[in-house]
């Protein structure tokens, strides 16, 4: 049971396994929703397993997940650890029975992602991916005003995030990263433009490193073609200097067949009209009672993801980021990187799989 909080009877009895960075904002956000609880934590790191523990009042810690989840027999596990760690803790939760939410990228190749997949309907257990940048309030607001008509027929988008912001300092793992742009951000990206424009036919993208320091890429820049005739570019860059600096703010340009929506930094969003009219609302994210600058629309991102996840729990309906759907993401991340090998354009996998 977990130390300070009420002693009604728990709801939802979950499991945390990771105890990195990120996995705090989780922990978090799980404390602050009613009816779930988070009874134990796992790390193979017992220093940090101890740490996490104490400051999240958490009396149950292991360092083996699988003395976890025996010990444990949770509802869910989510799973914060590492992407290479996925599928055997993907495979351990499902084989005990628990409903799994794993972060992303959920696989390291859309093969795995297959065989994960497989994995949870075998076992019936359900697979959903904390893609939570498509939960971000101000980023939510375009996506329902889009889907609202409000500009009518969607042409072009362009998804941007540019930033100079040391993400190296609070995870230096990003910087031995092969792979880190478009595997570490502009996945989010991705999954915001199949959100906003639905699925991709093709996609072509070019790349490069400028900070001499770190081993990936640290800018991309991506041209998508969807299904729906939409044409989209989605760049990010951590090499970007600025004197004021958006991070971690996504910058949005839509135009439609009757006007355009612009979400500019300070989280304005701008309808642009047919007749020359506009109109400017502000959409900023309430920051949770927890979260702290500059990191506040992504922490509130992960409180309305994982509410929404306890939601459709509650209410036998999928979450948008399942497994089959974000298996499309993951494939736009796939395609980039050959994309931006050979210069020219990918045909992305697509599930279910041919």
């Amino acid at each position: 049971m977990t130390r300070g909080h009420s002693t009604t009877p728990p709801g939802v009895r979950g499991v945390l396994i990771g105890c990195g960075f990120f996995a705090e904002n989780q922990l978090h956000a799980w404390q602050a929703l009613p009816g779930v609880e988070i009874v134990a934590v796992c790390d193979r790191d017992p220093a940090r397993l101890a740490q996490v523990r104490e400051r999240f009042g958490i009396d149950e810690g292991h360092t083996d997940a699988g003395r976890l989840l025996a010990s444990c027999r949770p509802d869910f596990v989510d799973i914060a650890a590492p992407t290479p760690a996925h599928a055997e803790l993907v495979e351990l939760a499902a084989c005990a029975g628990a409903d799994i939410i794993c972060q992303k990228p959920f696989a390291g190749s859309p093969a795995a992602a297959r065989a994960l997949i497989e994995t949870c309907r075998h076992h019936g257990v359900s697979l959903s991916i904390h893609e939570n940048f498509r939960w971000q309030h101000a980023i939510r607001r375009v996506i329902d005003t889009l889907r609202q008509g409000a500009i009518g027929r969607p042409f072009f988008g362009r998804i941007s995030y540019r930033s100079g912001f040391d993400v190296y300092r609070a995870q230096p793992y990003l910087a031995r990263a092969e792979r880190f742009i478009i595997e570490d951000l502009g996945i989010h990206l991705l999954d915001v433009a199949r959100a906003l424009f639905g699925e991709v036919d093709r996609l072509g993208c070019e790349i490069t490193r400028v900070n001499p320091d770190i081993r990936g890429e640290d800018v991309a820049t991506m041209m998508l073609h969807h299904d729906s005739e939409v044409t989209t570019l989605v760049d990010c860059s951590y090499a970007t200097r600025l004197a004021e600096d958006p991070f971690p703010q996504s910058l949005i340009e839509i135009d439609g067949s009757h006007g355009s929506l612009r979400l500019a930094p300070d989280y304005r969003l701008t309808r642009h009209d047919a007749a020359g009219g506009q109109d400017t609302r502000e959409v900023a994210p309430t920051p949770p009672a927890w979260s702290t600058a500059p990191w506040t629309p992504i922490q509130e991102s992960v409180s309305a993801f994982q509410a929404d996840w306890l939601d459709a729990r509650r209410g036998g309906r999928p979450v948008e980021t399942r497994g089959e759907d974000n298996y499309n993401t993951l494939a736009l991340v796939e395609a980039a990187y050959r994309a931006a090998a050979d210069h020219g354009t990918v045909t992305p996998e697509r599930w279910p799989p041919a």
